[in-house]
């Protein structure tokens, strides 16, 4: 009987690497860089090596090994193809069969959002809920759905792109996806900036955030918690962007929880309550009912993930 498993969260610098027992127990977590030189064809061979190490440390035999799960930037679909994962240097190959046949051992693959997704849900934010969507707001926007307690990765992986919806149209700046007009665009850390720049361009409106030099999504929500209004109108615009996008996502996916994670979610329950305001007049009926919590595994969402992967 298998009691173990690896879960590993590939990066665009390093590679998170966790060791788990098969009730999900995060025994031991670990660090490599990732080389992304040659076309990234160092990295995998990498992973491998460091799992191997780790089981010769550990004293575990390849029965003792339900499996390794690995989540990676770039579309993936459910048979562990990656889809070009430009970060990585990678092309469209096998993920899931390359790392089998360097570990002789059991592989799943995804994109390393839906992963984390599936993280959050199974020990996370979403626990105790098997329709989840994850929305990770950072530097970016990135989302992952879960619908009957499985990630939805679509026919090529590119399911959960969330923040390359199209939600507004005439914009001029160009999203990193190359379209204009993307969730991403506004409601990332780098999107709230952009609205707070934009509103402090409006007019001459007093706000902290005119003398703090240095605009930042933190410095915005901590402008909203001491009751600046240019702030809060800034949120309201956020909270108006990101709400109603979410209320479009639960017409199609009718999840029962929505998990917010990433950088921004650190301004806590207030960013929920911004979000909430406008979700819940735009959803559907049967989807209106959704809960909203905030990520709780941080950076160790991805090993998570990809050790239920493989538990599952």
């Amino acid at each position: 009987m298998a009691r173990y498993c690896f879960g590993v969260d590939v990066g665009g610098t390093t590679v998170k690497m966790g060791f788990f027992d098969d009730e999900g127990n995060l025994l031991e977590k670990w660090e490599i860089p990732t080389r992304t030189e040659d076309h990234g064809k160092h990295i995998l061979p990498d992973v491998a090596e460091s799992i191997r190490n780790k089981m010769k440390e550990r004293e575990v035999s390849r029965e003792d090994i339900a499996g390794v799960g690995i989540g990676a930037p770039g579309p993936i679909d459910a048979k562990g193809t990656v889809y070009v994962a430009v970060n990585l240097g990678w092309g469209t190959f096998s993920l899931k069969n390359e790392l089998q046949s360097l570990l002789n051992l059991p592989v799943e693959a995804g994109n390393d959002a839906n992963v984390a997704a599936l993280g959050e849900m199974w020990k996370g934010g979403g626990q105790g809920y098997s329709n989840v969507v994850a929305v990770t707001l950072g530097t970016g926007v990135g989302g992952g759905i879960i619908v009957d307690g499985k990630i939805l990765s679509g026919a090529t992986g590119a399911g959960g792109e969330i923040g390359h919806i199209h939600v507004m149209d005439g914009e001029e700046e160009r999203c990193n996806c190359g379209n204009f007009g993307c969730l991403e665009q506004y409601t990332s850390a780098t999107g709230i900036v952009r609205l707070a720049k934009r509103r402090l361009a409006e007019d001459d409106k007093p706000s902290v955030l005119r003398e703090s030099g240095k605009i930042s999504a933190k410095t915005v929500f901590d402008a909203v918690k001491s009751g600046d209004e240019l702030a809060m109108e800034v949120a309201e615009r956020f909270g108006q962007i990101l709400g109603r996008t979410l209320a479009g996502i639960a017409a199609v996916v009718n999840p029962e929880i929505f998990v917010i994670g990433g950088g921004v979610s650190k301004a806590g329950p207030v960013l929920l309550d911004y979000i909430q305001k406008y979700y819940t007049p735009n959803a559907f009926s049967g989807s209106r009912g959704a809960l909203f919590s905030l990520a709780t595994l941080g950076n160790d969402a991805g090993i998570y993930g990809a050790a239920r992967m493989v538990l599952d």
